[in-house]
């Protein structure tokens, strides 16, 4: 048997593909890239905005194809939209023979044996506690890096997002498991482990009662064969002196913090649902900034929420070019069923969203570009991710890039490097860097 799996939206989701993949590689099913050969197709949802739900419906319509016209026996659909919309998709598309939600993915091989004896197989387990998994993932992403998804769940509750009522409350991962883990990933060849969840900065709140990123970082740091540990989704009013503690003191954990604000609008951020004031994101701006001279900022923004003004994105404008974010992604709002935003009066036009994300985006280049020139004549470790076709460059990512979200950096060198290598590089330009000496293979 032959299974074709496909995975789409975020890293999180990522993690539970490649738990499927491992579980579905145990039992003994091949995998294949050509799905006119694939035997099961499965594809890993998403329903997050609504870009990401066209894109689920379109592939699932798409591999729905492959019922008649390849090898096709059992199409089954998993994640955020199998969550949100079972019945829908049950009724609309009759070609799909199971479905698991969020919390379920630990029955794909009961799902996938079920369907292949023509029974119609759903499990839409309770959004409470974990997946019970003792299968080995398999890693997707190269080998030299992976995720490590260290909750489930969202509490926020934030007025656009549809994620608490598709992957339940806030669910840390007991700590001992993640070390193990992080062990077995490293043993496979992971050289920088990247920590996700929907939000990583309340982490171990639920299971110890306190605030536990930090304990979790320095056991992680204590892993041989490491080289990078990377921290995405902290909230902002959730970031806590012992977490940057770890981050000073914890030497393979990146100086670089992913911080989602949104907006910088008072009133905005209140109708958001968000926990924090412009002031207060100044204030924490400025002592991360002050506490880790060297560290990189990512954030996110959403452009075109109801109500927003002309005057409220020109606030916003201001606030990317003063705050001078390292990284930075914008994204259109999009209004979502069942959220209390997507009843707001005054939602806006599609096409003045379009123009302010790409003011926002516009913007931030500049930004980029001027703070990457400063960085002239620095000695920076890269992890190698590529080489440019017939060139004596090679593409790569240093501390300041998480892979699939930022930039990537060009390496001028005659020398043969290979995918995953560490190597130490001198800043020549903007994007461009020298090769100074390699580090590890």
């Amino acid at each position: 048997m032959k299974l074709l799996f496909i995975s789409l939206g975020c890293d999180k989701n990522l993690v539970d593909s490649e738990y499927m993949i491992g579980m579905l590689a145990n039992d003994g099913i091949e995998m294949t890239d050509d799905e006119t050969q694939a035997d099961i197709i499965i594809v890993n949802s998403c329903c997050f905005i609504g870009d990401a739900k066209e894109e689920s419906i379109n592939t699932i319509l798409e591999m729905a194809q492959y019922k008649e016209t390849g090898k096709c026996k059992s199409l089954i659909v998993t994640g955020c939209l199998a969550q949100r919309y079972k019945d829908e998709i049950f009724k609309e598309i009759p070609e799909v023979d199971a479905i698991l939600g969020t919390n379920s993915y630990d029955t794909i091989v009961e799902a996938v044996h079920e369907t292949l004896e023509k029974h119609r197989y759903s499990n839409l387990h309770t959004l409470e506690g974990l997946p019970s998994i003792k299968t080995k993932r398999i890693v997707t992403t190269g080998g030299h890096f992976a995720y490590l998804k260290i909750a489930e769940g969202c509490n926020k509750n934030c007025t656009y997002c549809v994620i608490p009522s598709v992957r339940g409350r806030y669910r840390s991962v007991p700590m001992e498991d993640l070390i193990e883990q992080a062990k077995s990933l490293v043993e496979q060849g992971a050289k920088e482990l990247i920590l996700v969840a929907q939000e990583t900065t309340l982490y171990g709140v639920d299971l110890y009662g306190e605030k536990s990123l930090h304990k979790l970082l320095d056991e992680l740091n204590k892993i041989s064969g490491l080289f990078w540990i990377r921290i995405m989704y902290c909230y902002p009013e959730e970031i806590y002196d012992e977490l940057i503690e770890s981050m000073i003191k914890d030497e393979k954990v990146c100086h670089y913090l992913d911080m989602p604000i949104q907006h910088c609008n008072d009133d905005i951020l209140r109708r958001m649902g968000r926990k924090t004031t412009k002031a207060e994101l100044m204030e924490r701006i400025r002592m991360l900034r002050e506490r880790i001279p060297d560290i990189t900022l990512r954030t996110t923004l959403i452009c075109g929420f109801p109500g927003e003004t002309q005057d409220n994105h020109e606030e916003l404008m201001q606030f990317v070019n003063d705050m001078e974010f390292d990284r930075l992604g914008a994204f259109t709002y999009s209004p979502e069923e069942g959220t209390k935003a997507a009843a707001m009066p005054d939602q806006i036009d599609e096409d003045i969203k379009t123009d302010w994300q790409a003011d926002v985006m516009e913007l931030e280049e500049e930004v980029i570009f001027d703070k990457n020139e400063t960085l002239k004549g620095k000695e920076l470790y890269v992890f190698i991710e590529g080489k440019v076709a017939d060139e004596n460059a090679y593409i790569g990512r240093t501390y300041r890039d998480a892979p699939n979200v930022d930039g990537y950096i060009f390496i001028n060198t005659d020398e043969t490097l290979m995918t995953g290598d560490i190597c130490r590089v001198m800043v020549t330009g903007a994007y461009e860097y020298d090769l100074i000496g390699e580090l590890v293979k």
